[in-house]
């Protein structure tokens, strides 16, 4: 296939917001026609060196030439971007497609006054992703030795090849996004810059403070002032001399001194002109209260996309509109910009929530159970600052021990796992995701898209990325109480210590379904509990010591399991009786967790007001046993995510991508759809990974011919690739051993299938295995999806599955496979020998693989799998493929869109 037979790939929007590594915004869009000028003027503006770093040879004469060939129309060949600041061009790049269709020239050129805010490798990020959805695998270019800049921003982008070839470095960039550390920490570190003025302001602007108490603004207005706000605050009213005892001025841009935050609490129609305020007045945030947007249809997301984008030209962060505010509760901040009632103390959790009522019900719950906060963000209707932002900023905020989310949308779910898994490994991720049970399914004709259900699908990522998905918002606050001041469990393993019986035997059975065990204590630890506890129940664990436990049983029972290493938590539970010294027991509990390491929680019955925690460790006091050992469930599933290797995308030999690649382009100028299975067994042996020999055919004595080639006994299968269940249709023939046989199978599927002659496939028989079912199916916005289960007729009824979203790593296949419930099956049960199951790994990272470099598998179903000691093979095989849209790009560090 020549460049020329490569189909035109449309490109996406046309630009997008991005942040400098300073937290400037800045668009990355395509070069147009009209950009001559501005371009000219780029590249004489650049100093000599740095143009011979571009040209290779002194002064302007290649200017002229470059800049024609720059707004050359975009095609199949050729793409330039341009970075603008302010309205002016501060940066270019662009390639030019090679004799190797699969390679192309780059360049880039970046302004010298705008060097070192990460210019080039924001170019370099979409000018990549624009090339990878153009069937471009790598970007070269030559560059001078001494282009230090250049090569740093290669090093940045990954697995640069870099090569000394005639005085000049060969760069290498691979277009393909496996996730890079340097690019990650650049991006958090554009985001805090971006957002301290929003989260931790020097000076705040109320717009909209209303003379009279009652009123949002005037209620954020009072609530910065009674909060302490470390910094002046300014009231802006152009009709009121005073406000709250305080001076109020006409506009932003006449306050006495420069402001970093306005909190506007205007009528709709009046916001436009308070962002134009805050633009003339150079304010870099706001936040925006008032309501009248995108949640009240088509006019109000004109309106709020308008407000976006005047925002965005003056380099403001927005968040809002229709939200509750914001709240930093940093001694050198105290940020109250909310008009919620309720105010929860200082601590170590940051929350925000898409959602102002629900917001609500968070500040007003963690502030009854004593869970301190260091922020809180609601985000509204996220028109520019999103959870994946604020993740960014919090990952190195020092005062934020964990993190709670409540989410009614992801915007782009793959930039979220990407974001919080790296925060995940050195704090908490929590979150509730509402619409569990939404009405809906895909519409795809294979086992593998109706198992990647929404719903699923988010769970999977969710799990891959460390995330904590609670079922309610009381789970949530109950589990981050835990994790934000005690450290983590070491394993699964529970005590449950107390002086009733029944509550013990409740909390043993709620640990179970969290995924917990309470072990049998070994025989010295009960023999000194026994001492320590004469009149106890039982010493075994659960511990019941008895109605009547003084504090010093209880004491020395939580030290002597704390100190016996059999436990990697303990629960307290006590009930309260007119026998017990009862406020010498609960100072008793707290003295003993203040001298252990393990992760303490506790619950008082018949307590009078019972505190929120006790003791320095701040040991969280749940009302009942069920919502502390769910606590302590989510605690140890994500201590134990944490200890294990995020894995690696390992070499895999035998891949053929440019080969696949050509297939697929063939077949999608065909039309696409659904595939025969011959191309589906050929793009899969592209990628090593072994399917079933096998035949089309299309009469009866074709398939005797063909069986008699393969050797008896064969199946005959309706080769129509939209049937899903092809044996309740009676489209499958098994174990047929001779020419009548085949000859009666094909005419009875013909009659099955009501046509005269179908398309059937023939295959050898082969022996019996483990059958497996396993896939991919893209989503728009998760990308592509691996899935694995138990196949053959039983992969519906019993939907013992897995999924797990790119990049599919080692550690990713191994828990796939283990994750299943019927994984005995795969390692010998009941004698049965065990099969391959590095040969099941193998396979599932090969279809991820096949996934990355091929967007275009809408769906690839192979079901049934079999495998047995020797090996896998998938025996049928269903493909579709479609053309890849509009999608987010989890390498493009991108800011919402206004929409």
């Amino acid at each position: 296939m020549t460049t020329t037979d490569i189909p035109p790939v449309a490109d996406p929007e046309p630009g997008y917001d991005a942040l400098a590594a300073d937290g400037a915004i800045v668009r990355i869009r395509p070069v147009t026609t009209t950009d001559g000028p501005a371009l000219a003027e780029l590249y004489y503006g650049g100093t000599a060196e740095s143009l011979y770093r571009r040209f290779l040879c002194a002064g302007h004469g290649g200017v002229a030439a470059e800049v024609e060939r720059l707004i050359r129309p975009a095609d199949d060949q050729h793409a330039a971007l341009v970075v603008v600041e302010s309205d002016r061009i501060v940066g270019v790049a662009s390639y030019e497609r090679l004799p190797q269709p699969d390679r192309a020239d780059f360049a880039v050129f970046v302004a010298d006054s705008a060097h070192g805010r990460g210019l080039g490798t924001l170019l370099l990020e979409r000018l990549r992703a624009t090339a990878r959805r153009h069937g471009i695998t790598a970007l070269h270019g030559d560059v001078l030795p001494s282009n230090s800049p250049m090569l740093q921003v290669a090093h940045d982008l990954g697995e640069q090849r870099l090569q000394l070839r005639d005085g000049l470095v060969d760069v290498d960039l691979p277009t393909d996004d496996n996730g890079d550390a340097a690019l990650d920490d650049r991006d958090r570190q554009a985001e805090r810059h971006s957002l301290t003025p929003l989260l931790a302001p020097r000076a705040v602007a109320v717009i909209g403070a209303g003379r009279r108490p009652g009123g949002i603004g005037h209620a954020v207005l009072a609530g910065l002032r009674d909060g302490g706000f470390t910094g002046p605050v300014y009231a802006i009213n152009p009709r009121a001399d005073q406000i709250a005892d305080q001076p109020a001025y006409p506009s932003v841009a006449v306050a006495p001194g420069p402001v970093d935050l306005a909190v506007i609490a205007v009528p709709a129609p009046a916001v436009p002109d308070a962002i134009a305020d805050c633009a003339a007045a150079k304010v870099p945030a706001a936040v925006i209260l008032s309501s009248g947007f995108s949640e009240d249809g088509p006019a109000g997301r004109a309106a709020q996309a308008a407000i976006v984008r005047a925002a965005r030209a003056a380099g403001i962060r927005l968040v809002g509109p229709n939200c509750l505010g914001i709240l930093n509760t940093d001694p050198a901040v105290r940020l109250q910009a909310t008009f919620a009632s309720v105010t929860p103390p200082p601590g170590g959790l940051a929350i925000a929530s898409q959602s102002g009522a629900v917001g609500i019900t968070l500040l007003d719950h963690a502030a009854r159970a004593g869970i301190g906060l260091s922020a809180f963000v609601s985000l509204g209707n996220k028109a520019d600052v999103s959870g994946n932002d604020l993740l960014s900023y919090w990952y190195d905020d020092p005062a934020t021990r964990a993190v709670a989310l409540y989410l009614e949308s992801l915007g782009n779910p793959r930039r979220f796992a990407r974001i919080a898994r790296a925060l995940g490994r050195r704090k908490p991720v929590l979150v509730v995701k509402s619409g569990r049970t939404a009405a809906g399914s895909r519409a795809g004709a294979s086992h593998t898209a109706a198992a990647a259900a929404p719903d699923a699908t988010i769970d999977a990522l969710f799990a891959q990325a460390g995330v904590i998905r609670c079922d309610g918002l009381g789970e949530l606050l109950d589990a981050a109480r835990l994790l934000v001041d005690q450290p983590l469990p070491g394993g699964p393993r529970l005590a449950i210590i107390g002086n009733a019986g029944g509550i013990n035997v409740l909390a043993t059975d709620d640990a179970d379904r969290a995924g917990l065990r309470v072990p049998e204590l070994p025989v010295p630890v009960r023999a000194e509990l026994a001492d320590l506890a004469p009149n106890a129940s039982t010493v075994a664990n659960p511990i019941d010591l008895g109605a009547a436990a003084t504090p010093a049983a209880m004491a020395g029972a939580i030290e002597a399991v704390a100190d016996s290493g059999a436990v990697d938590a303990i629960l307290v539970v006590f009930a309260a009786t007119l026998a017990n010294d009862v406020p010498g027991v609960v100072a008793a509990i707290a003295d003993a967790a203040d001298h252990t390491d393990l992760p303490v929680a506790t619950v008082l019955l018949g307590v009078p007001e019972p505190a929120s925690s006790l003791g320095a460790r701040r040991v969280p006091v749940y009302p009942l046993p069920e919502q502390a050992v769910t606590a302590f469930g989510h605690a140890a599933g994500y201590a134990s995510w944490r200890r294990t290797p995020l894995g690696a995308r390992p070499d895999l030999d035998g891949i053929d991508e440019s080969g696949a690649r050509n297939l697929v382009r063939e077949a999608l100028a065909g039309g696409g759809g659904w595939q025969p299975p011959e191309c589906a067994t050929a793009l899969l042996t592209r990628y090593g990974i072994p399917v079933a020999t096998g035949r089309v055919v299309t009469d009866a004595d074709e398939a005797v011919r063909a069986a008699t080639e393969l050797g008896f006994p064969v199946v005959l299968k309706a080769a129509d690739p939209s049937l899903v269940h092809k044996s309740d249709v009676g489209g499958v023939r098994l174990n047929l051993t001779g020419e009548e046989a085949v000859r009666v199978a094909y005419h009875a599927i013909a009659g099955a299938l009501g046509v005269a002659e179908p398309p059937v496939l023939v295959q050898r028989q082969l022996p019996p295995g483990v059958e497996l079912v396993a896939g991919i199916v893209h989503d728009p916005l998760f990308g592509s999806l691996v899935m694995l289960g138990i196949g053959g007729v039983h992969t519906d009824v019993l939907a013992d599955r897995a999924l797990r979203v790119l990049p599919l790593t080692d550690t990713d296949a191994t828990r796939m496979w283990q994750g299943l419930k019927a994984a005995r099956l795969l390692t010998g049960y009941r004698g049965a020998p065990a099969v391959d199951t590095a040969a099941v790994e193998d396979l599932l990272l090969r279809l991820g693989r096949l996934a990355e470099d091929l967007p275009e598998v809408a769906e690839l179903d192979l079901n049934p799998i079999l495998t047995d000691p020797d090996g896998v093979v998938a025996v049928d095989v269903k493909l579709r493929l479609a053309p890849i849209g509009q999608e987010p790009d989890a390498g493009i560090r991108a800011l919402r869109e206004p929409a």
